[in-house]
């Protein structure tokens, strides 16, 4: 073994580490968790009772279900994002129909801490896009100059792309067998 070797002398931290920077680093990692966070307090909410000194604060309304409901679809689908992120863009999209919904049933939208972490976590997960593999660089180009920029093209190879392509003059040749193909 070189003294350059790695992987065996490694901490297990540090593996974990960069094992779950590689698992975060290939899904909406971010837009998922916004999103369980944004459910959390809308499920919370209409259950939970305040205490203020000697006063409790019962939140309980008529719509602790929808309520409940709400947060526990947010939490799913932050977890769709993360396990399964190929549905990512209907995930952001019934996120923030969710998120909109929860104002009038769930407590003003878990007091707009639910509503703007899950608006935010479906407005990621829209928007994210995988990222493109790194190139592996050439140890024999180190050192090379970098190619120089290529000249730009001549008017003439532009000549007409952006003018439509007039269709074909009809054959009337086609249709002599009354429109019958030559198979059936």
């Amino acid at each position: 073994m070189s003294p350059e070797s790695t992987g065996q002398n490694e901490h297990y931290l540090t593996v974990f580490r960069r094992g779950f920077r590689t698992w975060r680093g290939n899904r909406p990692f971010w837009a998922g968790l916004f999103t369980i966070v944004g459910g959390v307090p809308i499920a919370y909410f209409p259950y939970a009772d305040l205490h203020l000194g000697n006063m409790t604060l019962a939140m309980s309304t008529t719509a602790g279900a929808g309520s409940l409901i709400i947060g526990v679809l947010l939490i799913t689908l932050g977890l769709t994002m993360w396990f399964h992120h190929i549905v990512r863009v209907f995930a952001g999209v019934a996120a923030i129909l969710l998120a909109l919904i929860s104002i009038p049933v769930a407590n003003i939208g878990g007091f707009l801490i639910g509503f703007l972490l899950s608006m935010l976590g479906g407005a990621l997960s829209i928007s994210w896009a995988p990222g493109e593999p790194a190139e592996a660089e050439d140890p024999y180009r180190k050192g090379v100059a970098e190619e120089q920029p290529q000249a730009a093209p001549s008017e003439e190879a532009f000549h007409g792309a952006a003018v439509p392509q007039q269709p074909a003059a009809y054959d009337t040749a086609v249709d002599a067998d009354g429109g019958g193909h030559r198979a059936g």
